[in-house]
């Protein structure tokens, strides 16, 4: 954490995981949409679905962290996610309450493989467990989305 701000953030679980994002990165949070799959995109891309006419990538989290794909059920949410980066949609178990935490965070533990490390700011010790906190830019421009972003871009149009 940079400064002595508090964070605040969006807390969300996956695999019974509690995971989190700066507020300021979440656009907003909604029930789960109806999205269309996506032939030819990595396996971390669920597809896509229309947010009031914009059309927005949905994240698979779980495959993305190398967990399993995310079974959608009747807690599950989309995170959208904005960012200097783009937008995208992130499928999530559930939501948990807002948090804001006022110590800096910790580094990803050393024993984190290296693509998961880099996709978090760090993490964070609660009387409740360890909150996890994603980096939205780095979720965003992780490498198996570098490719559609690098396609959009030569063809002159969003992914």
């Amino acid at each position: 954490m940079v400064g002595t701000e508090p964070l605040r953030l969006v807390c969300f679980e996956l695999r019974g995981q509690e995971l989190a994002l700066p507020i300021g990165d979440v656009r907003e949070t909604l029930p789960v949409q109806p999205v269309t799959k996506v032939f030819l995109t990595p396996a971390c891309i669920a597809g896509v679905f229309s947010l009031r006419g914009e059309i927005v990538p949905v994240i698979d989290l779980g495959v993305l962290l190398g967990l399993s794909r995310t079974e959608v059920g009747e807690e599950s949410k989309i995170v959208v996610v904005e960012h200097a980066a783009g937008t995208a949609g992130i499928v999530v178990d559930r939501l948990r309450d807002l948090r804001t935490i006022d110590q800096a965070l910790d580094p990803a533990p050393s024993n984190l493989a290296t693509d998961v490390a880099g996709l978090l700011l760090g993490v964070a010790a609660t009387s409740t467990g360890t909150v996890r906190v994603l980096d939205a830019r780095a979720v965003l421009t992780a490498e198996p989305l570098r490719a559609i972003a690098e396609t959009s871009d030569e063809q002159g149009r969003p992914a």
